[in-house]
């Protein structure tokens, strides 16, 4: 296992969570499988996968709030899985600390060209390596106002004081520092963040957009309606 990604995944429909183990083991993960939201926080905190699916509606403690308490601990990636597309489950999920959703029923290519996405942006083990390549053209310190981004130490300060984002985040904040006062479009930035080569869902950039302004200053990142967002610079 030590040579594989492991996944945690949690689901509480036996056919739909022996089917996907199958098919993530086949495509050379190592998965450690749960029911329930509260057996599946404890795998976490015993085995500290790689990466952890969690679908939406489990018993026990639901997934949103399994999302919650994994990311009061770790900032490994997440991917919420949803029945419903136009659910409120896909936003609650994504405002918990979700980085990408899946849903259901989803094709196994699919999900596991997901994972792979989330990985690469991530590193194996949930790290900052690919936010670090993306830096290399901006190295050193940035500082916009109060905010200041050591692009190197990948730190992160508002009025001085560290403010801690999780690796998406972190891959936002840099795709918007590499280019202040342009304004970058939904599609955009799920192409360079989320590392889709497909059309998305852009509720994945607004809801990350908004965690990111509640951490660094609501007035920092503009909306210009129609278009996308930008940096003020």
């Amino acid at each position: 296992m030590a040579d594989q990604t492991h996944v945690l995944f949690v689901e509480d429909d036996d056919v739909i969570r022996e089917a996907t183990q199958l098919a993530l083991e086949r495509d050379g993960f190592a998965v450690t499988a749960m029911p329930d939201g509260l057996s599946g926080l404890e795998a976490f905190r015993a085995d500290r996968p790689d990466i952890a699916l969690l679908d939406v509606m489990v018993p026990g403690l639901d997934g949103v709030s399994l999302c919650r308490r994994i990311r009061d601990e770790s900032t490994v990636p997440v991917i919420m899985l949803s029945a419903r597309a136009d659910s409120i489950d896909v936003v609650l999920g994504l405002e918990a600390g979700a980085d990408d959703y899946v849903t259901k029923p989803f094709d196994g290519a699919v999900l596991v060209a997901r994972i792979r996405a989330v990985l690469r942006r991530f590193g194996h083990a949930g790290g900052t390596a690919q936010a670090e390549e993306d830096a290399s053209a901006v190295s050193g310190t940035l500082a916009f106002g109060e905010l200041e981004i050591d692009t190197d130490g990948m730190e992160v300060r508002r009025g001085g004081r560290p403010v801690a984002l999780t690796p998406t985040e972190m891959r936002l904040l840099l795709e918007f520092s590499s280019a202040p006062g342009t304004v970058l479009s939904r599609d955009k930035l799920l192409e360079r963040v989320w590392d889709y080569g497909w059309g998305g869902d852009t509720r994945v950039v607004d809801v990350h957009v908004q965690r990111l302004r509640q951490k660094i200053g609501q007035d920092r990142i503009e909306t210009v309606r129609g278009f996308g967002y930008k940096l003020k610079a």
